[in-house]
Order: C-alpha cells, then sequence, then structure tokens
C-alpha cells in the first residue's frame, strides 16, 4: 500500500483514517465513511482499484464532475473512465469495450445509469471488486440533498452479493448515517466518522448592512483569489454578479435559470482560474473539485447547517488556510420562514423549522464558531478557543451584565413564560403594539426598561441567556421562553450574569484575520515561511498552458501545493522531483522535466 501510494500518487504517508478505511475495503469489508472535504476521500477508493483485481465502479451525483474526476485519475497512471449522458456512441461504445475487457480499473456512473437495468446485466458480466458510492448522503430522505434516483442504490447488495460496498459522504448526523447503512445494506461496516474539523478554514459571521457593498469591501482586498459567493435566489445572483463585474471584479453568475451552455461554461471558466469569482444559488457546487477556493461567502442565512457545512466545505480543499464568511441579517429569517410554512406536511415543515433555529443559533450566538459547528454534528471540541473564528480572534472584553438579564428575565416571568422572543423584546423595549395592548402588558412593572438601547442589543442578551442555559425554548413549532433554576437565581440576585462583548472595530479588521494567504516554506529567499513568488507564478503560468493544451483544469497537472514544494526545495533533477508530495510516477514521467527546466532556468536568471 506504502508503496502504491507514492508510485502512483506521490505521497510517503496517507491522512488520517485513510490506511485503516483502504485496508478494509482490500479486505473485502464494507465500509462508511464520513470524511471531511479535503480529507482524501477519493484516493480510499482509488489506491484500491489500483490493488485488487477487477473494476472499481464508482457512482458519483454529478455528470459534469465525472471528466475531472477521470481526468485526474488518468493523470496518476489508472485506466479510468466514466460512462453518462455527454458521451456520444462512438466514445460510449469504446468504453463499454474496455470495460468488457477487463481494461478499467476505474468506472465512474451516475446512480441513473444504474437504475437502467440492461447496464445491471452488463455489469454482472464482468469482475467488479468494489461498489463506491460518492455523497452517500443523497439516499437518505433526512439527509440535506435526498435524491429519489439514489435508491436504486439500495439493490447493489441482493444483485451483487460478493462485492463491497464502500459509501463516502462529507456530511451526515447519527441519523443520517445510520439511514444510510440499512438502505444500502450493509452488512457489518466498518465505520469511520472522521472529526468534522477542518482546522484550515476560518470561520465569520458579518451583521448584513450593505451586503453588496461589505462583499465588495473584501473583494478588494483579495483580489485574484479564487471564491464562491452564495445568495439565495436567481435574481440576487444576477443582481450580485453584476455589481461586482461593474465594479471590477473577475464574476459570473450561475444558477438553474441561465441556459444549460452558459451554467457549463462559466462553471467551466471558474475551473480553469479564467474568472476568480462565482456568485451563485446552491445549485453550485456539490463535489466541486477545485483545490485552491481561498473563500467561501454566504450573503444569505443558509437553510440548514448541513448546507452551510458542505458550501463551505468547497474551500480551503488543498489543506491552505481559507476563509468562510457569513452575512446575516434578520430579514433573512422572514425569507426562509415563507418557505418553510408553504411546506404541506406538518412533520416536514417543524423539521425545517428546527433546521433553520439550528443555523440562527450558529449564526447569532456568542460562542466559538467552530465549537458550535462541530456541536451540530455530535462532536466535542475541547478547545476553549479555536484561534480561527472571529469570537475566537475578534476583540473582546468581559462585562456585567446582570442588570439587563434581570430586565429580560422579569418580563419572560410576568407574562407568564408564554411568548417567543421577538414579543419579549417589544415588550423589553416599550413597543406599543396592538397585541400588547390587548394583552393588558403596557402594565408590567418592566414594561419598557429597555427601551434606551436598540432591538439588536437585546437579541444579543436574549442569546447569551440561551446559551448559558438560564433561559430555554420549549421545543415547539412556535418556541416560547421559559425560564430555567439558573435563570431564577439570576433574576433573584443569587447570580451574577457576565458575557463577552464584541469591542467596535471596523469589519475589514476582522476580515483581514480570516484569510491568510498561504504561507510558503522557504523560498529563494531564505526566508522562513516566505515562497519567491515570482517563481510560484511562472510555475503557476506554466501549469495553465499544459492544462489548457490538454482541456483539463489547472490543479489535475498539479496542486498549488506541489508548487509550492517545488518553490521550497527547488529540485533539479528527475531524483529531486520524485521526493515530492503529489508527484507520482506517472505525473514526474509527463511533467517533470519541463518543470525542472523552468526553475533551472529561473535560477540561471
Amino acid at each position: 500500500m506504502i508503496e502504491t501510494l507514492k508510485q502512483v500518487f506521490g505521497y510517503t504517508s496517507f491522512r488520517p483514517n485513510q490506511l485503516d478505511i483502504i485496508t478494509n475495503i482490500v479486505s473485502s469489508n464494507d465500509v462508511f465513511a464520513v470524511m471531511p472535504t479535503g480529507g482524501g476521500k477519493s484516493l480510499c477508493y482509488q489506491l484500491p482499484a489500483k490493488l485488487l483485481k477487477g473494476t472499481t465502479v464508482v457512482i458519483s451525483p454529478l455528470i459534469s464532475l465525472m471528466k475531472d474526476q477521470v481526468d485526474a485519475a488518468v493523470a496518476n497512471g489508472l485506466a479510468a473512465a466514466c460512462l453518462n449522458s455527454s458521451l456520444n456512441s462512438s466514445e460510449a461504445f469504446s468504453v463499454y469495450r474496455r470495460m468488457r475487457r477487463g481494461e478499467l480499473e476505474l468506472l465512474y456512473i451516475a446512480p441513473e445509469r444504474f437504475a437502467m437495468s440492461s447496464f445491471v446485466d452488463t455489469l454482472k458480466g464482468i469482475s467488479i471488486c468494489l461498489f463506491a458510492i460518492d455523497e452517500a448522503h443523497c439516499i437518505s430522505e433526512w439527509g440535506h440533498d435526498f435524491r429519489p434516483d439514489y435508491l436504486t442504490l439500495s439493490t447493489i447488495k441482493s444483485q451483487f452479493p460478493d462485492v463491497p460496498i464502500a459509501a463516502f459522504t462529507a456530511t451526515a448526523t447519527a441519523k443520517v448515517q445510520n439511514d444510510i447503512i440499512n438502505k444500502l445494506g450493509l452488512h457489518d461496516p466498518f465505520i469511520i466518522r472522521a472529526s468534522f474539523n477542518r482546522p484550515n478554514l476560518f470561520y465569520q459571521v458579518q451583521r448584513k448592512i450593505d451586503v453588496e457593498t461589505q462583499v465588495l469591501e473584501f473583494l478588494k482586498q483579495h483580489k485574484g483569489k479564487s471564491g464562491i459567493i452564495y445568495r439565495t435566489s436567481r435574481d440576487s445572483v444576477d443582481a450580485m454578479a453584476n455589481f461586482l463585474i461593474v465594479n471590477g471584479i473577475s464574476a459570473l453568475p450561475y444558477h438553474a435559470g441561465l441556459p444549460p451552455e452558459t451554467r457549463k461554461k462559466n462553471q467551466e471558466v471558474f475551473r480553469k482560474d479564467e474568472v476568480d469569482v462565482i456568485v451563485a444559488t446552491i445549485a453550485f457546487g456539490m463535489g466541486i473539485d477545485k483545490s485552491n477556493v481561498r473563500f467561501v461567502i454566504h450573503a444569505d442565512l443558509p437553510k440548514n447547517m448541513e448546507s452551510y457545512y458542505q458550501e463551505t466545505g468547497r474551500c480551503g480543499r488543498d489543506c491552505e488556510p481559507a476563509a468562510c464568511i457569513l452575512f446575516y441579517g434578520r430579514q433573512d429569517v422572514a425569507k426562509i420562514k415563507y418557505f418553510i410554512n408553504k411546506i404541506e406536511d406538518e412533520n416536514e415543515r417543524a423539521i425545517a423549522l428546527e433546521k433553520m433555529n439550528q443555523t440562527l443559533r450558529y449564526a447569532t450566538y456568542n460562542i466559538c464558531r467552530r465549537k458550535e459547528l462541530l456541536r451540530y454534528f455530535g462532536e466535542h471540541y475541547p478547545q476553549e478557543n479555536c484561534a480561527a473564528c472571529d469570537v475566537c480572534t475578534g476583540p473582546m472584553e468581559m462585562i456585567d451584565a446582570t442588570p439587563e438579564a434581570q430586565i429580560v428575565l422579569s418580563v419572560v416571568s410576568q407574562t407568564g413564560q408564554r411568548f417567543g422572543v421577538g414579543y419579549i423584546i417589544d415588550i423589553v423595549t416599550g413597543a406599543n403594539t396592538k397585541r400588547i395592548r390587548e394583552l393588558n402588558h403596557l402594565e408590567l412593572t418592566s414594561y419598557g426598561e429597555g427601551e434606551g438601547r436598540g432591538k439588536d442589543y437585546w437579541y444579543v442578551i436574549v442569546n447569551e441567556l440561551l446559551v448559558r442555559e438560564h433561559l430555554q425554548k420549549e421545543d415547539d413549532r412556535y418556541p416560547v421562553l421559559k425560564l430555567t433554576q439558573s435563570g431564577k437565581d439570576v433574576l433573584n440576585g443569587k447570580k451574577y450574569f457576565t458575557m463577552l462583548k464584541r469591542l467596535t472595530v471596523k469589519e475589514s479588521e476582522i476580515v483581514q484575520q480570516s484569510i491568510q494567504v498561504v504561507q510558503y516554506g522557504r523560498g529563494v529567499s531564505g526566508t522562513e515561511g516566505q515562497v519567491d513568488k515570482a517563481l510560484f507564478e511562472k510555475l503557476r503560468r506554466l501549469r495553465k498552458k499544459l492544462a489548457d493544451e490538454q482541456q483539463v483544469p489547472a490543479y489535475i497537472i498539479f496542486h498549488d501545493t506541489t508548487l509550492n514544494d517545488m518553490c521550497k526545495h527547488l529540485p533539479t533533477s528527475i531524483e529531486e522531483m520524485r521526493r515530492l508530495n503529489g508527484i507520482g510516477e506517472s505525473k514526474l514521467h509527463r511533467y517533470g522535466n519541463v518543470f525542472i527546466k523552468e526553475i533551472n532556468d529561473y535560477l540561471v536568471e
């Protein structure tokens, strides 16, 4: 395994969990693996495909990505192909011929292809060593991206009882995990739940004021960096893309309302680094295998935490620093609730509302973003300070907010613990609404005690009281606030209430922390942590030229991290180049000398 890892893929060691997964696959055991984006899941089935006799069938949801996946495998020296509707009859016939001859180590198909009984009959006529199912959460109705076509995969075990199945996903709660295992009929599977933590990602939430201008300010500071901006509607995608283009940003839109050829072209130029920014709805991105995305911006509140994690996972796949920025305004909640209320099934509506509330907790509570994100997936983050989110790195001070807490707790108590956050804050701030008048709540002793501060301030106080469990929300479709015993102690003066207060700074200063341009090793200048940028740009241009000639994305030639290693170690021979990470024998043979020449020419200069 180690020898194949180095010779084929160019690495000297496995990432966490990879060796255990591969060992079980080559031992013909079923596997279920939850691995974060960038965790190296493709190696887990590509390396066994090289070792085992027969064909590994990889089931992947997006046809648009299959060519990239095949090109990347072929570049590493694997015999790989895909079968999908984008192939003409001659190309499809060639793949069938290679498949029947046993010449393919990897065959990529969509779940719709497996649903064809004639194709399944063809598979029964060849030697299959493994079924690898990518984006396995699509088979679960509890997952965030359920696809009915995936349900046909539940017949794999009955039709190919002796072939192991390896199911992979980057996002699965315990409930989704059990559902996937049951639907696929995995037999006593080896289960890996890798940490959901992506230590190279910086998480940040900003208050939404003028989101287009806020996004533009960030992009101007990071011009030339590759990134994705998510919006909830097609109109907002078009508006933001046009705004950015007018202001000199290299950007394109992507949504389901565009003609298919336009979508395909826009995605292609983004993958090939010919445009810096894609502004998109969530129709864009599942499985995007672009390693150098440096930021993902959510200009609107995501509808659930699974989607947010999946979408932020599209940056920093090369394990270098990247930024995840969420712009949040309470107006987003009204939009999401509008669509939730249109769901006819009461149970589904309740689930959607709970998912929205979990996302709100992430966006509004003044606690470590990483800790909160991992908590959602059932993972405990042990550190008090992650040093890579706005809460943990922003300027804060601890203040005594006991009087403010007592105002809120008093209103909750005086109204009989029967109302939600918005109504309680209306009373605190002295709003004169029809409902308050009808319920005679103008007469409460705590009515209007907080009118000197805006509603946003009191939302922060309520959120902090919820985080500290002085208040709790009753689990209902319309959750109401209830006092806990510790909340009663604060109200009665038996406990103090302190909270972190963010000091006022320019948003741009926080943004500056959120994305650290990749730090390289020792470059030509000999400065630790710096790279010779001129050499890196020369190598990047060479990579782009080769990629254009072969009509593949640049990362298929070499990842940025491999170019970094070249700048650090300055290889001037094939043997020195062979020692670098990410350069297997196939790539060494195809590209080694041309990159060595570029480095030598630069050193002579």
